[in-house]
């Protein structure tokens, strides 16, 4: 007599369900995604960037509330496209061509909404060039203070291995550079949304750091295969 095979143990549930653990749930996969992903870190400094020039020079509401949206919308894209490697890959045990077109459909996506961002950004500076050719000392500031905070940024987000007295001192470094550079903002929004990156550069940091002290733990970016 066959003896019926055992079902598949069912996925364990997540902790907690109210709405603190659901966002705590979300965070993780944010960050997750800057730690594994190297198109992710590159997309944050680049809206660091973006943060800096949006503080610096005043711009309409229009114009403001495209550029945060855009800024959004690809860490949107980039976040769906790293989860639907992984599905894929979860999937896929090996090579599939169907599945390579799949991922490089995504990663189409995410370029396209990059390279539109761009043309925008672009399209934004030459409408209001009047006003950035008067904004001289505002952008000697934002390049004096910008830069360094970029770097900070640069610094947390690497993948390589580093004392912890460099990541607390890019964080601190940054924060202050941000807290002078918040005295002369042209939009308080803007700078909120550079305080915002650092903090989850930050949270990259600290989680990659712990990552790499755990058993088993992934090491670098995911090993997302292009099957």
């Amino acid at each position: 007599m066959t003896v019926p095979a055992r079902p598949p143990p069912s996925f364990p549930p997540r902790r907690g369900s109210g709405f603190l653990a659901s966002f705590g749930h979300a965070w993780a996969g944010l960050i997750h995604t800057v730690v594994h992903q190297r198109n992710m870190r590159l997309h944050l400094i680049s809206a660091v960037l973006v943060g800096l020039v949006g503080s610096g020079i005043p711009l309409g509401l229009a114009e403001k509330v495209t550029l945060i949206f855009c800024v959004l919308l690809i860490f949107f894209a980039e976040i769906l496209n790293s989860a639907l490697e992984h599905l894929v890959d979860l999937a896929v045990q090996q090579f599939d061509e169907k599945a390579r077109l799949t991922k490089d459909a995504a990663a189409a996506g995410v370029l396209v909404l990059a390279l539109g961002t761009v043309v925008i950004f672009a399209a934004i500076l030459v409408h209001n060039w009047e006003t950035v050719r008067t904004s001289t000392d505002a952008i000697v500031r934002q390049v004096a203070l910008g830069l360094p905070l970029t770097a900070c940024v640069v610094v947390l987000v690497l993948p390589q291995r580093r004392p912890v007295g460099v990541d607390v001192g890019a964080f601190v470094a940054g924060g202050v550079l941000l807290a002078f550079l918040a005295q002369y903002t042209a939009s308080t929004v803007f700078t909120a949304m550079t305080a915002g990156l650092l903090f989850v550069a930050g949270s990259a940091a600290y989680t990659r750091r712990r990552e790499a002290g755990s058993p088993g733990a992934p090491a670098g970016d995911s090993a997302v295969n292009r099957t």
